[in-house]
């Protein structure tokens, strides 16, 4: 998590369980106006507003939406959840009516590779060990809808298979939350006659399930179930497509996501109501929280702040051109976070090497940020840089920035909120409101429905990347041309690729311009309502690292949870 000029000695996790909580049915009343017969309470500090309660919403007035994205990430650390967080508390400071919306926690990164998603220092949601541990279950539940689908498919098969579907062609693979490279791809039903039809078949993290993208994207429990029923789980031997429909399990699997589908409340450090639901990755999936939980807060609150995952090209992208594009939402200003350390490192700086005042590195770095600058221009809506203070940090740096910035007419603040909480980024907030108020965002989005998916993806390589083309085998063409012609051409493309880079290339820093970006395999969410475009070596499944967090993680002997960030 990034150091300030104020670093505190103890870990999130410390701060984290020394703060005060207040019970979540007075913030819910006092800052929401959310009576407690409307939440469904998770013990004392987490609670569930309800749908009916939701309902009673839909003539309120919409609030003005913050969309917190950032540079590409580097191992140096930018801070987006903290930044978000830090944000909204700033806002309400300035006595605006502010609420935050934040993905829920996989349990992959967090057993696997260190970071969490509850913000950091003294601007963090809490209570931190649950958010990032089971939280109120839901992707407990998400993970079973699937898997309950699955097994569906392979018991159809097993008692006669009456919808001819192909044992080579089934199309959905199985999930669990948590990473592990030897799942990637298994036979299953070995053992005999009785265990079924041997298949090829493999996981999936649960944050990349067609389940999780729909859970996301559903505007209410109807919604829900048609999108489930669409999902299409494999193919006869003519070609023919199987919906989940077809084998029944929609219903069920509504059932299991019925709860879950209502938005979860926490608070931050500082009293500041936050939805935490839904956890879709953002480098291989789409990469937002619920359309729920976003479009409850905006009637609940003046000024709502929601994050996207990873660097913009990944996040911020996926975020307007498929939630955006399906829910008519549009954000009043981008916020992009980055760190003075992150950019040197954007320009060749070793991280042992940081701490070293280097401006010749962090000009070649800065590229990184500009161009993330151009694409929020580029979909209309106005950006100001957020730049996260490290106490190694010279003038000299902090003046390059913000000229850097200028140039591309975008302010540039300087930022403490993991040291100070929300007075720590009041700057940005001020920042943020003379945006909103000036009203000059407006969203275009980046290409048409009637576009052909591969040009989609080609658009994206060339505006968003800057690659000179997108590439893709003939068999991968066809897929998408088979698509079309069964109806499914105006659905957006979500490209899962790695987070590192603009190009497939995650060591390629900085602004690479004039790649390739090759789409290995494309996968068709009929449900969720867009295309999946699998490029370079980019894995659905992720795998531990040689030393996992998990081995850090412990529970003390006084029943603490330690380790934990």
């Amino acid at each position: 998590m990034p150091a300030s000029q104020h670093q505190s000695p103890k870990s999130d996790i410390e701060i984290a369980q020394a703060a005060k909580k207040r019970p979540i049915l007075d913030i819910a009343r006092e800052k929401l106006g959310i009576a407690a017969e409307n939440l469904e309470p998770y013990g004392h500090y987490k609670a569930k507003v309800s749908m009916d309660y939701i309902k009673t919403l839909k003539d309120r007035p919409n609030g003005k939406l913050i969309l917190v994205s950032a540079i590409s990430p580097t191992p140096a650390g930018e801070g987006k959840t903290t930044t978000t967080v830090g944000l909204t508390d700033a806002l309400n400071h300035l006595g605006r009516k502010a609420m935050l919306c934040l993905r829920e926690p996989s349990l992959g990164p967090c057993f696997g590779v260190k970071g969490g998603a509850a913000g950091g220092g003294y601007a963090q949601v809490v209570p931190m060990e649950d958010i990032n541990l089971h939280f109120t279950g839901d992707f407990h539940a998400i993970t079973s809808a699937h898997n309950l689908l699955a097994a569906l498919i392979d018991n159809h098969i097993y008692w006669g298979n009456a919808l001819g579907l192909d044992q080579r062609r089934v199309a959905w693979r199985r999930v669990m939350d948590m990473n592990d490279r030897a799942l990637r791809s298994v036979v299953s039903s070995l053992g005999g006659v009785a265990n079924g039809f041997p298949r090829e078949d493999g996981f999936d993290i649960t944050v990349a399930s067609e389940v999780m993208a729909i859970f996301c994207l559903a505007s209410d429990l109807d919604d829900l179930k048609k999108r489930l029923g669409n999902i299409i789980v494999g193919y006869t031997r003519d070609r023919k497509p199987v919906r989940a429909g077809d084998v029944k399990g929609h219903g069920p699997m509504t059932a299991l996501l019925k709860d879950a589908l209502s938005p979860n409340l926490v608070q931050t450090l500082e009293g500041t109501p936050a939805f935490i639901h839904g956890g879709p990755f953002a480098n291989i999936a789409h990469g937002c929280n619920s359309v729920l939980a976003t479009t409850t807060a905006l009637k609940l609150a003046d000024y709502v702040v929601t994050e996207a995952g990873f660097g913009a090209d990944l996040g911020a992208e996926k975020f307007l051109d498929i939630k955006c594009r399906k829910t008519g939402l549009k954000p009043d200003c981008a916020v992009l976070v980055a760190t003075i350390r992150a950019l040197k490192m954007h320009g060749g700086v070793k991280k042992d090497d940081l701490k070293k005042e280097d401006l010749k590195a962090l000009e070649a770095g800065l590229s990184n940020l500009q161009r993330h600058i151009e694409n929020m221009q580029k979909f209309g809506v106005v950006p100001v840089v957020s730049i996260n203070r490290f106490s190694a940090d010279t003038e000299a740096e902090i003046a390059l920035v913000k000229d850097g910035c200028k140039k591309l007419g975008v302010e540039a603040v300087m930022a403490d909120h993991w040291a100070m909480g929300g007075p720590g980024a009041a700057d940005v907030a001020r920042a943020v409101v003379k945006i909103v108020d000036q009203g000059k965002s407006n969203l275009k989005l980046l290409y048409p429905d009637e576009m052909p998916l591969f040009e989609k993806i080609r658009t994206i390589a060339k505006e968003i990347y800057r690659a000179k083309d997108a590439t893709a085998d003939k068999s991968v063409k066809d897929q998408l041309a088979n698509w079309e012609s069964m109806g499914f051409g105006k659905l957006p493309v979500c490209i899962a690729k790695t987070q590192y880079s603009f190009s497939t290339n995650p060591d390629a820093k900085g602004a690479p311009v004039d790649h390739t970006i090759n789409v290995r395999e494309v996968r068709l969410a009929a449900g969720a309502e867009f295309v999946v475009a699998i490029c370079g070596e980019i894995m659905t499944m992720p795998g531990l690292p040689k030393v996992p967090s998990a081995d850090s993680i412990d529970v003390n002997a006084e029943g603490k949870i330690v380790g934990l960030f």
